[in-house]
């Protein structure tokens, strides 16, 4: 590994930068309610990183987390409000990023969709053959 980061991103302000020192392990679509209402579309895209390998590198002040009873953390800018990455609420460490948050191509892509049982009645989940999930999909 190199000092060099892998991938660079951070919020639509800008306020937020990160760099990854790891190419993300894999990515998925996730179909429950919450990310419908955090983000306000039928699936978010995110993708799985290696702890340890996401670092803030400006801006952290301006991270806000919604922290419910069970899973992830889910970070935001405080600022421009765009949704950065799912922590765990105990140590902060990343344990997703959102696909969008990325500057450029992450080299992985969405392979497999989860919490379909919840998808949006408005917008029909696409026949793009990947495997779904009623509920969370199984660990890589």
């Amino acid at each position: 590994m190199t000092d060099s980061p892998v991938l660079t991103g951070g919020c639509g302000c800008g306020a937020v930068r990160f760099t990854l020192s790891e190419p993300p392990i894999s990515a998925l679509y996730c179909h429950c309610g919450r990310c419908q209402s955090r983000t306000g579309t039928a699936a978010q895209a995110s993708a799985r990183v290696a702890p340890g390998s996401v670092t803030v590198t400006h801006g952290a002040e301006h991270l806000r987390d919604w922290t419910l009873e069970t899973g992830l953390a889910k970070s935001f800018c405080e600022l421009c409000g765009s949704h950065l990455f799912a922590r765990d609420p105990d140590s902060g460490q990343v344990a997703a990023v959102r696909m969008a948050a990325f500057d450029g191509d992450p080299g992985v892509r969405p392979s497999t969709r989860q919490f379909v049982a919840y998808a949006a009645s408005w917008e029909p989940i696409p026949d793009d053959g990947l495997p779904r999930y009623p509920e969370r999909a199984p660990a890589d």
